[in-house]
């Protein structure tokens, strides 16, 4: 087992002059170990970790200047919408969300002053699915950086630098731990010039993880495959229940033939990932409610990826910094519900949903 190096300094051979290491918040030996690890499960070539995913998105951004712009997923996580539209965004870096379902929506809001694209796939809540290879050549042919948040997907899923992304980044609190204990964030990139970058940013601005957080997530890592193999055949299982029942309307899930991109992610995925939404066809926020306090097994907590189901409300948990009408223009209902399937019996998941189903 990797060493916690429990350490804020370290002894110097002469003043200036270090043994390879000066000061913990430039390097970690634990922390290096876990940094070498995710760049290999990306087949990257640098990692950077960070105290939490919005302390690596917040990262990224900086790599922008005032009046550069960027194309984002129109769905995409909370805290990643309120970090741009709250944080940078008065800085003057310009923001524009579009749906990536049809990357000739990305073509048609480039500019000059495009510098980014953002893709999230799967998204954050609704399980839509982006093209990461068609991305990429877009962004190539007009030299901008993509960024694909693969926090959904995972590694053990898809890989997005071997499809044309320029850094991947990762909430390494959710599927890459894996056990809800930990909160992290991550940054792979195969490119030097940027990885100098990022390298000075983590440095200079200091949202490191300590060495008993860098030390979970390998534990964590460790069990990757298994837990994702888990997770999706969990996840599968529940999705067709929850198609077929009688008070559900409809299912988000990517592994559906109905699903909009279903064919791309058959294509650029391993598997169809832990992650569900769904809505009840009595289309009523209190009866969602209802549901979710019902439940048991699935836990009422925000995050996700843990070994343990979880239950969210989008609308006022993970996507609360969302204005309701921009929600509801996305396509996110109020009356939303979503689901980390873990690694539990599946039959008792099922059990519990349809315990919870049947009291409303």
């Amino acid at each position: 087992m990797t060493p916690i190096f429990q350490t804020s300094t370290y002894v110097q051979a002469s003043p200036g002059k270090h043994k390879g290491y000066e000061y913990a918040r430039t390097q970690n030996p634990t922390r290096d170990v876990l940094q070498n690890a995710l760049a290999a499960l990306e087949n990257g070539r640098y990692g950077f970790c960070f105290s939490s995913g919005m302390g690596a998105i917040d990262t990224i951004i900086k790599l922008l200047q005032p009046n550069d712009e960027v194309i984002c997923s129109n769905d995409l996580y909370g805290g990643t919408y309120r970090i741009f539209t709250k944080v940078f965004a008065k800085y003057g870096i310009k923001f524009h969300f579009v749906d990536m379902t049809d990357v000739a929506n990305i073509e048609q809001n480039i500019n000059e002053n495009t510098k980014m694209i953002w893709v999230e796939t799967p998204t954050n809540p609704l399980l839509n699915i982006t093209d990461i290879k068609k991305v990429g050549k877009i962004a190539k042919k007009h030299n901008i950086k993509v960024v694909v948040d693969n926090t959904f997907a995972t590694p053990y899923n898809q890989t997005p630098l071997d499809m044309g992304a320029t850094i991947v980044v990762h909430s390494v609190t959710k599927y890459l731990s894996g056990h809800s204990d930990v909160v992290l964030g991550a940054i792979i990139v195969n490119d030097e010039e940027i990885a100098k970058q990022i390298g000075f940013l983590q440095n200079s601005c200091g949202a490191t993880p300590g060495p008993q957080d860098c030390f979970l997530a390998l534990r964590g890592i460790k069990t990757l495959h298994i837990r994702m193999k888990a997770h999706a055949k969990n996840a599968k299982k529940v999705a067709k229940f929850l198609n077929k029942h009688p008070k559900v309307e409809r299912v988000y899930y990517p592994g559906f033939a109905s699903h909009p991109n279903h064919k791309v992610a058959a294509s650029q995925m391993a598997t169809y990932g832990g992650m569900i939404s769904f809505t009840l066809k009595d289309d009523n926020v209190s009866t969602a409610i209802r549901v979710m306090e019902n439940l048991e097994l699935f836990a009422l907590a925000e995050s996700l990826g843990g070994v343990e189901s979880l239950v969210g409300h989008p609308a006022t948990m993970t996507h609360a910094s969302i204005p309701k009408e921009e929600r509801e223009k996305n396509g996110l209902k109020d009356s939303l519900i979503r689901l980390s399937v873990g690694i539990e019996d599946v039959q008792d998941l099922i059990a519990d949903l349809t315990k919870a189903l049947e009291q409303v």
